[in-house]
């Protein structure tokens, strides 16, 4: 366990620097403009492309200070943003100047106003709503106005607690209609393995209870909206324990974001968040949030955590409520800060969290997960021999690029490929894919050993700081795979998997299938100690900044920043058209080129640019893929709905709808490929004494059957063909 513990799986290539740029004294007692000092300090000096502190600096941070504390426009009022105003373009001088004049009046007016609201919403829950009106709310919080008065303000509270109100109080009623029915049909949709146990523990909990009386609608409004206020009230009892320094740490984390979306200011409680964003080792469901407007949206499931081995909860799920095992009622966490709503979604081990997710298609639903700590085993690279017509190919999953910090030898992710691309060999496989969907990236050194199992020789990736530009190379002459070659990636492909990807696609030495481009990371962060400026301070742990050192370039001179990797074959998927990607957030490092290393094609096959184009016809040809494609478009429309009916018959209408419509889109989870999966032989010898892993493996295998994107990998293999010549000339080599 101490070993496993030891293995960092990285969103990002990080390193933990060291910063002696200056010998500049930091000694203000006010502990505030000290990190206000020092922090911009630091990101002037170290950051890769430093922002000029001026008036458009100073723009937005006004206004995504303001926007970030009030997203839903349900607590300023427009007299204040009006005084809020007249600092618009001087907070660059603020900072200069280490003036707080601009935060301590926005802190303390947001406390007076949040004051106000806790006096409106129990006033505005105490009378029943009319879902029989002709109405509807406008969720665009963007476009809205600030309300002009605290009169206007009640009625935007009332307009959004009906919204609120609504969802619960239709839950309430769908469930009665199905009692009435005599269906039981629960609603929430449960991680727990064994079945058995399960469906007894229900029947059980069936005898339990109580005969079924039903209810009248008024009472189940009442219900509803009781459910309503105990949450806002959980909510508002989260913002009491909020002290200044908490608010003070998110106008510290405006200014830093404004570098770059990667750069941010860890306050000293904030490690913890940081450990679970980086390794996914802590005990809670596996996978790393991020709050997004109001929501707090899943951007990666962990491999081998609940959330993961649930297969309920996917990338773009936004988490409405909380509601933790033997509660009666949820815990929303709209509005919530993220570091309040991580520790409402961790726990211990074997405990139970049941989470109401909006998912990327629209819909609402619950789903309960046992926390666990994610299996690092699952996020160590898997092979699969691929069947097709009596000729062996080879799959390799690398979910993560891993390495031991202590001891990079020790086990990483470029050695467990070598060795399982050596076991694929043995059994005779004719090509090899190796996917990397999903994968957010790691080490940038196994990223460039990885890529010298392809290639005999030569330069995988550039890495650029200030100033200066590095190389990396395989200069190890060995080729463990010389066959035909292809990788799979999707939107998530991030980082580490784009310089792979990146560099094979250079090179020629790989197809690329996937999406239209990868999710677009082209930079590497530095994790700095801001206590080391500071030598016998009584003002206690100043925290950590983690700010952007240095660009990825391609050796072809492109960066992979926003751009990612365009596909040589592009196959549609549910994030087709949505905003997943670098490109999503605000303020990304831009696009560039750098001049191109020194680097010579590979000239292994006699057909390239021919088997890319007989895929390309064979993809615009499938039906699947159109459905594929259509189900992405669905989605994106979905999405982009702002209008919601709050008359109940409207709104059920509409769910009916929504139902109705992802019917049309069943088949494509059924879809069957006619490719056979085998585990090599030395993982079947290790099933015999674990069958936890023969369960893995089952179902890897079965989702495996139904991917149409392995299936045209296999094609593609079929496909490619070797140059002759050169692989006489390998051969020599070897021999």
């Amino acid at each position: 366990m101490r070993k496993n513990f030891k293995v960092l799986f990285l969103a990002v290539f990080v390193s933990v620097a060291s910063c002696s740029f200056t010998t500049k004294e930091f000694n203000d007692p006010d502990k505030d403009k000290l990190l206000l000092d020092l922090i911009t300090y630091v990101l002037q000096k170290g950051h890769y492309d430093p922002k000029d502190l001026n008036d458009e600096f100073s723009t937005e941070v006004y206004e995504n200070f303001i926007n970030g504390l009030d997203p839903l426009k349900r607590y300023f009022l427009a007299s204040d943003i009006a005084e809020f105003s007249k600092y618009k373009t001087e907070i660059d001088d603020q900072i200069k100047e280490k003036d707080l004049t601009f935060f301590d009046l926005v802190y303390n007016r947001f406390r007076e106003r949040m004051d106000d609201v806790q006096k409106i919403y129990p006033e505005v829950l105490s009378q029943p709503f009319d879902f029989t009106k002709k109405d509807s709310i406008n969720v665009d919080y963007d476009k809205l106005a600030y309300a002009g008065s605290m009169k206007d303000l009640k009625a935007r509270w009332q307009q959004q607690l009906k919204f609120s109100t609504l969802s619960g109080y239709y839950d309430l009623v769908e469930d009665q209609k199905n009692k009435e029915k005599g269906i039981t049909t629960p609603k929430e949709d449960s991680d727990d393995e064994d079945a058995d146990f399960s469906k007894k523990k229900k029947e059980k909990s069936a005898k339990e209870e109580e005969p079924f009386e039903p209810k009248s609608l008024a009472e189940l409004e009442k219900k509803a909206r009781e459910t309503t206020k105990t949450s806002l009230d959980e909510y508002f009892d989260f913002t009491k324990d909020l002290e200044r320094k908490d608010y003070f740490s998110i106008y510290l984390n405006t200014i830093v974001e404004e570098y770059d979306p990667h750069s941010n200011y860890f306050a000293p409680p904030d490690k913890d968040r940081f450990d679970l964003q980086m390794s996914g080792k802590l005990e809670g469901i596996g996978a790393r949030l991020q709050k997004k407007n109001d929501y707090i949206t899943v951007i990666d499931v962990i491999s081998g955590g609940p959330a993961w081995r649930s297969e309920k909860i996917e990338v773009g799920d936004a988490i409405l409520k909380v509601k933790q095992e033997g509660d009666q009622d949820a815990v929303s966490i709209v509005g919530m800060r993220i570091d309040d709503a991580v520790k409402l979604i961790k726990g211990p081990k074997g405990t139970k969290v049941t989470l109401t997710i909006k998912n990327v298609d629209g819909t609402v639903s619950d789903k309960v997960l046992t926390r666990d700590v994610v299996e690092l085993e699952e996020t160590y690279a898997k092979s699969s021999i691929v069947e097709k017509d009596g000729r062996k190919f080879g799959l390799i999953n690398l979910p993560q690029f891993y390495f031991d910090m202590d001891n990079y030898k020790e086990r990483n992710a470029a050695t467990d490929v070598k060795k399982e691309i050596v076991r694929l060999k043995k059994e005779g496989m004719k090509g090899l894919v190796v996917d990397l969907r999903g994968n957010g990236g790691g080490s940038l050194r196994t990223a460039v050993d990885i890529a010298g199992l392809f290639i005999k020789k030569g330069p995988v990736v550039q890495v650029a700081s200030a100033g200066n530009k590095e190389v990396l190379e395989d200069r190890d002459s060995e080729i463990v795979w010389d066959g035909p070659l292809v990788i799979l990636v999707n939107e998530l492909s991030a980082s580490a998997s784009e310089i792979l990807a990146a560099a094979m696609q250079d090179y020629e030495r790989a197809i690329i299938i996937g999406s239209k481009q990868t999710y677009g990371k082209g930079t590497v962060q530095n994790v700095i100690d801001l206590n080391q400026w500071l030598q016998n301070s009584d003002l206690g742990d100043l925290g950590a900044l983690k700010l952007t050192s240095q660009k990825f370039y391609r050796v072809n001179g492109g960066s992979t920043q926003l751009e990612g990797v365009k596909s040589d074959v592009v196959m549609p998927a549910r994030y087709s058209y949505i905003d997943i990607g670098e490109r999503d957030y605000p303020n990304p490092l831009p696009y560039d080129k750098i001049d191109a290393a020194k680097y010579k094609v590979w000239d292994g096959y006699i057909d390239y640019e021919e088997t890319i184009k007989n895929s390309k016809e064979r993809m615009a040809k499938n039906k699947e893929l159109q459905l594929i494609d259509d189900n992405a478009k669905w989605i994106k429309t979905r999405r982009d709905e702002k209008k919601v009916n709050l008359n109940y018959d409207a709104y059920a209408a509409e769910i009916e709808e929504r139902k109705i419509e992802t019917k049309r889109f069943d088949s494509i989870d059924k879809y069957d490929n006619h490719l056979t999966f085998e585990s090599l032989p030395y993982e079947v010898a290790l099933m015999k004494q674990d069958t936890t892993l023969s369960e893995k493996r089952k179902r890897w295998h079965k989702n495996l059957s139904k991917d149409i994107y392995v299936e045209e990998a296999i094609h593609v293999l079929e496909d490619l063909k070797l140059n002759n010549i050169k692989a006489k000339k390998v051969a020599d080599l070897k021999n």
